[in-house]
C-alpha cells in the first residue's frame, strides 16, 4: 500500500487524548469504533441548552401564548428532525462527511454552491451562540464580553481540534451536568417559582396564524439546520448499522429535547417576561435557593461549549471540502488545525463587530437559514433515497474526472430554481420591532404566513427528480461494483487529482 493510501491515524497527545487524524477522507471499516447508543444522547444535547430556550422567547414577542408557542415550536422541530435524521443515516453507509457526499448531486467543484450555504449555517450559529453567551454573562456577572468571547471561541477550537471522540465524550459530560438542572428549572416553573410578581403585569397573549407559522418555520429550520452536520458525527459507526434504528435515535433525541427547551423558553418569556435565557435561569434559580441561579448559569454555559465545538468542527470539514474542490489537498491533521483557527478568528471578529438584540438576531438568522438550506436538503435526500438509493461510487467523490464530474447541472439548477421559487414567499421580520426586513409579494397576500420553505422543498426536490431521469444509473452501478474499500481510502487521501 502506498503512502497516500494509508488510513489516517490519530495523533496521540502526551496526556493520552487522541487527536483525530481524519477529516474529509473516507473512514475505513476497521476504524469505525462509534456506537449507535451514543447517537440519541448526542443529538438530545444538541438541542438541550439555553440557545433552544431562546427560540421559545420569539413566540410571546410576536403575541403568541406560551402554550401555542410550545405547540408550534414542537411541531416545527419534529418536521425539521425528520430531514435531519434521514441525513444521519448516510454517515455509516458511506463513512464520509455530509458535504463530500453532496458532490454526487452538485459535482466536485459545483458543490461549492452548497458549501457556501452550509458555511453560513456553521459560522452564523456560532456568532449567535456566542452573542447570547456574552450578553447573558454580562447581565448576570458583569463579565467583559470580549474576554468571554475569546475564551469561548478558544475552548470550542480546542475541542474541535481533538475531534470526534473527545467531542462525543464532552457531549456526554455536558448532558449529565445539565439534565438535572434543567429538570429542576422546569419543575420549579410549573410550581410558580420566580414569577409571582411579574405574571400579573404580563401582556395578554393568544393565538394568531402569522406568529404560529413563524414559530413553526423557525422550529423546522432549527433542526433542518442540523442536516449538514449529522453524517459528520455518525460516519464512525459500522457500515452495517441499522438505518431504521439510527434514524429513530436521532429523531427521538433531537425532537424531544428541542420541544422541551422551546416550551421552557415560552413559559419563561410569558411568566417572567424574559428576554435573555441566562438571565431568566438565574432568576428562577435564585428564587429557589440563594446562589443557585449563578450555578445554573455557569453550568448552562459550560454545557453549551461542546455546541460551539460542534459548529467549528463541521465548519472545518466544509472549509476543507471547499478548498479541496478547487485544489486537491491531503487531509492532514495540520490542515484541520489551521482551518479551525481560521474559522475561529472569523467567528470572533463577527461576534465583536455585531451589535443588537439577541432574540431579534436569533429569529432573523433562523428564518434566513431555512431559506438557504431547504433547496440543498431536498436535492440531497431525493438523490439519496429516490434516485441513487444509497449506492455511490465513493472513490469518485475525490476527483473531478470521475463519474460525478466537476459540475453537475442537475443539482445546481434544482437548487437555484428552488431558491428562486422561494423568494416571493420570503417573510423576514425583526421580532423585536416587528419591522419588515423583506416580505415577498406572495407572502403579503398570505398575510405574512411563511410557506417559503415548503415551496423550496417541493420545487427543488421535484426538479431534481425529473432531471435525474436521464442519469445512467446502470453504468454507475457497474462502476461501484468494480471498486473496493482500498480504492476509497487511496482516492480520498491522494495528494493530486486523479
Amino acid at each position: 500500500m502506498s503512502k497516500s493510501s494509508r488510513p489516517a491515524r490519530a495523533v496521540v497527545a502526551s496526556d493520552g487524548l487522541a487527536i483525530e487524524g481524519h477529516s474529509i477522507d473516507y473512514i475505513p471499516e476497521n476504524e469505525r469504533h462509534a456506537k449507535l447508543s451514543s447517537q440519541g444522547p448526542f443529538w438530545f444535547l444538541g438541542n438541550f441548552h439555553f440557545f433552544t430556550i431562546s427560540i421559545g422567547f420569539v413566540g410571546p414577542s410576536l403575541g403568541l401564548s406560551a402554550l401555542w408557542t410550545m405547540v408550534a415550536g414542537a411541531l416545527g422541530i419534529m418536521l425539521g428532525t425528520i430531514f435531519m435524521a434521514f441525513h444521519g443515516s448516510q454517515g455509516p453507509e458511506m463513512g464520509l462527511p455530509q458535504m463530500i457526499q453532496s458532490r454526487a448531486q452538485f459535482g466536485y467543484r459545483g458543490v461549492i454552491l452548497a458549501l457556501v450555504a452550509t458555511m453560513f449555517v456553521f459560522v452564523g450559529f456560532n456568532v449567535v451562540n456566542i452573542s447570547l453567551i456574552i450578553n447573558g454573562l454580562k447581565h448576570v456577572f458583569g463579565l467583559n464580553p470580549t474576554v468571554v468571547a475569546c475564551g469561548v471561541v478558544l475552548i470550542g477550537a480546542l475541542l474541535s481540534i481533538f475531534g470526534h471522540d473527545l467531542m462525543h465524550k464532552a457531549f456526554k459530560w455536558a448532558l449529565l451536568a445539565t439534565l438535572p438542572l434543567y429538570t429542576l428549572v422546569t419543575i420549579a416553573l410549573m410550581m410558580g417559582v420566580g414569577h409571582s410578581d411579574v405574571a400579573a403585569t404580563a401582556p395578554d397573549l393568544g393565538f394568531n396564524w402569522v406568529a404560529f407559522a413563524t414559530l413553526f418555520a423557525i422550529g423546522a429550520s432549527y433542526n433542518i439546520s442540523y442536516a449538514p452536520y449529522v453524517s459528520d458525527y455518525s460516519r464512525y459507526l459500522p457500515k452495517n448499522t441499522s438505518r431504521t434504528k439510527l434514524i429513530a435515535a436521532v429523531f427521538l433525541g433531537a425532537s424531544l429535547s428541542g420541544g422541551w427547551m422551546i416550551g421552557l423558553g415560552a413559559w419563561l418569556s410569558q411568566q417572567l417576561q424574559a428576554h435573555d435565557a441566562l438571565v431568566a435561569l438565574n432568576q428562577v434559580g435564585s428564587s429557589m435557593i440563594p446562589g443557585l441561579g449563578h450555578v445554573l448559569v455557569l453550568v448552562s454555559v459550560l454545557g453549551f461549549l461542546p455546541i460551539i465545538a460542534l459548529n467549528t468542527y463541521s465548519a472545518m470539514l466544509t472549509l476543507l471540502t471547499g478548498i479541496d474542490s478547487i485544489k486537491k489537498i491531503t487531509p492532514t491533521p495540520n490542515a484541520r488545525v489551521v482551518s479551525i483557527f481560521a474559522i475561529s478568528l472569523i467567528v470572533l471578529t463577527c461576534v465583536l463587530s455585531i451589535k443588537g438584540d439577541g432574540v431579534a438576531l436569533l429569529n432573523t438568522f433562523l428564518v434566513v437559514l431555512l431559506y438557504f438550506l431547504v433547496p440543498w436538503t431536498a436535492v440531497n435526500l431525493v438523490d439519496y433515497f429516490f434516485v441513487r438509493k444509497g449506492r455511490y461510487a465513493i472513490a469518485h467523490f475525490f476527483t473531478p474526472k470521475g463519474i460525478y464530474g466537476a459540475w453537475q447541472f442537475r443539482g445546481i439548477v434544482s437548487y437555484l430554481l428552488g431558491f428562486a421559487a422561494m423568494v416571493p414567499f420570503f417573510y423576514i421580520v425583526d421580532a423585536t420591532s416587528n419591522q419588515e426586513i423583506f416580505v415577498g409579494p406572495l407572502a403579503s397576500l398570505l398575510s405574512g404566513v411563511d410557506i417559503a420553505w415548503l415551496v423550496g422543498l417541493v420545487v427543488s426536490g421535484l426538479v431534481y427528480y425529473l432531471l435525474s431521469r436521464s442519469l445512467d444509473l446502470e453504468y454507475e452501478r457497474r462502476v461501484i461494483a468494480s471498486m473496493t474499500e482500498s480504492d476509497f481510502v487511496a482516492m480520498s487521501r491522494a495528494p493530486t487529482d486523479t
